[in-house]
């Protein structure tokens, strides 16, 4: 007797268990058809490496500086250099190779780290100023690789950027993780934890060299060194970002435009730059204002949601998180220093799960999770002043949506960059907007060294004192 595919095991009775997990996989395999797994794992080690210094920097802020310095200039010095970076380099970067880049960025990172380490601490008679100066070179090389590796994504397609958010995201958990892992479980002091980190940044070099494939580059270095436009094809169909995703990096990737024509031709809508984007001859070099115009161009559409996003999460992490206490008896800690630890640690795992998102979910609307950032921030102040959330776990809550929101709006600002942007302006457009990142952490840095005091001043007067305790 002929037995069914059910009744055989080959495929599972529907309803059942293994026939939910098979439809799982199944719809995993459609999402990821085309990906390339030696592209995710090294944009994954990029988005890791890259902002893991920044993390471990910040997380050792205290034992840097000592308690008598705000911890808001170890911040400002971890980011105002990437923030220059980003501000400055987008209008000339493209002229240095990227395997140039990497080099330097390995060494910046890395010098800086081991200058770090090797100054006498403050507490001994070390100077803050070359702990600081060490600090600014790991920022810049911070900055030089975001730019420089959200340009990259564009000749590696959608996956590859999926890949370099999640990586970011990772950074702040396995970062901070991994200092608390050396200092107070390994028990190694500072300097040697400092010192073993800064081996980290030569996995970049690493994971460009030996796992990225370098065919997409050299394609794209063989038709034009320079951010040029590709000229308009006068076609019906021209929407790649519905394309499949092998089909639609492999358009991207192959030399000459009639490839590019010929990956236009299933789809029913024009693709339109934004309005003052320009669009520059082949192989003609473009000039300092036609780029300032693809800069203004970006402003309004993607580089200034992502300027409030961070401009709320980071004035909520450096200056309200800090006096957002309760009493311990109605808390899971036995000291008010746990709580900031945690409220990190809730911010990050959301940044994390959204930077991660953009292969399941993707957000077009940009503006909308901006806003409600600035609410969370204005939630929070208010409640900083009059107290009237009534249980910790509900802050843990807002924590981790600030953590949500802040790595959505990351990770989609610069997907919508790849799916919308044209494509000879897309390179220079996904370095140019990373500037806002960076401008908002600046100013948030500068927010938060103000209310932060202010807040406390109004928690003590309402009888509030734990920001001041001294087990804080």
């Amino acid at each position: 007797m002929s037995r069914s595919p059910s009744s055989s095991g080959l495929l599972p009775m529907p309803g059942s268990p293994g026939s939910s997990w098979a439809m799982y996989k199944a719809r995993l395999g459609a999402l990821f058809q085309g990906a390339d797994t030696s592209v995710v794992v090294a944009f994954w080690l990029f988005g890791l490496i890259n902002n893991v210094s920044y993390v471990i920097i910040l997380s050792a802020a205290l034992d840097l500086v000592g308690p008598s310095v705000p911890k808001g200039v170890v911040l400002l010095a971890d980011v105002l250099p990437s923030f220059l970076t980003k501000l400055i380099a987008p209008y000339f970067i493209h002229a240095v190779p990227y395997s140039l880049r990497i080099i330097v960025m390995c060494g910046l990172s890395a010098a800086g780290m081991f200058l770090i380490a090797l100054t006498p601490s403050v507490l001994t008679g070390g100077s803050i100023g070359i702990k600081l100066f060490g600090v600014g070179m790991a920022s810049l090389s911070s900055g030089v690789g975001e730019l420089s590796m959200l340009g990259l994504t564009h000749y590696y397609g959608p996956f590859s950027l999926a890949a370099w958010g999640s990586g970011t995201g990772g950074a702040g958990l396995i970062g901070a993780g991994l200092y608390v892992l050396l200092t107070n479980t390994i028990g190694l002091s500072v300097r040697n934890s400092l010192l073993a980190c800064a081996f980290l940044p030569f996995i970049m070099p690493l994971a460009f060299f030996l796992i990225l494939p370098q065919a997409p580059l050299r394609r794209a270095h063989s038709t034009n060194k320079d951010y040029t436009a590709i000229p308009r094809i006068s076609i019906d169909d021209s929407d790649i970002t519905s394309l499949p995703t092998s089909s639609a990096a492999d358009a991207l990737l192959a030399p000459g435009p009639s490839t590019v024509a010929e990956a236009y031709t299933s789809h029913s809508r024009p693709v339109s730059p934004p309005s003052g984007a320009s669009h520059n001859s082949p192989n003609k070099k473009p000039t300092f204002k036609q780029n300032l115009a693809r800069t203004r161009a970006l402003f309004f559409p993607y580089m200034l949601p992502l300027l409030l996003v961070y401009i709320a999460e980071y004035s909520i992490n450096q200056g309200v998180s800090p006096t957002l206490l309760f009493p311990l008896k109605s808390t899971p800690f036995t000291a008010y220093r746990s709580f900031y630890p945690l409220y990190a640690f809730l911010y990050q795992l959301g940044v994390f799960i959204s930077r991660s998102s953009t292969p399941f979910y993707r957000l077009h609307n940009l503006y909308t999770p901006s806003f409600l950032q600035i609410a969370n921030l204005a939630l929070l102040i208010l409640h900083s002043v009059y107290f009237f959330i009534p249980s910790v776990w509900i802050i843990f809550l807002v924590v981790f949506w600030e953590g949500l929101l802040g790595g959505a709006v990351y990770v989609n600002t610069f997907a919508e960059i790849m799916e919308s942007v044209p494509v000879g302006d897309r390179e220079f457009s996904l370095g140019a907007t990373s500037v806002s990142d960076s401008a908002g952490i600046c100013i948030a840095s500068l927010i938060g060294m103000v209310i932060e005091g202010r807040l406390c001043e109004a928690n003590v007067k309402r009888g509030r004192p734990w920001c001041r305790d001294l087990d804080l």
